[in-house]
């Protein structure tokens, strides 16, 4: 497998974990009223793809591969972990 080709399967690899990232914060408006000021949406957005990442690349360990349904339900119920926590300080 060529660099590109690498790059890309890492990109689609993490793209789950980033597009979740980015629209938690989104969509976290319009449910909870308290927001915090000491955290900025780009904040949030860098906190939320590290911990969505993370979850992705424990997925990939634990069932040796990608794409499992079960590492997509950690993934979702991780990132809203982790907004809901930092929204809530």
């Amino acid at each position: 497998m060529g660099f590109l080709a690498s790059i890309n399967h890492a990109i689609n690899f993490l793209a789950p974990a980033l597009w979740m990232a980015l629209l938690m914060p989104l969509l976290a408006k319009s449910f909870i009223t308290k927001r915090s000021s000491s955290h900025t949406f780009l904040g949030l957005v860098a906190l939320n793809s590290i911990v969505g990442c993370i979850v992705l690349v424990a997925g990939l360990v634990v069932f040796g591969g990608d794409g499992k349904m079960l590492t997509y339900l950690a993934l979702v119920l991780g990132v809203a972990s982790s907004q809901w926590l930092l929204s809530h300080r």
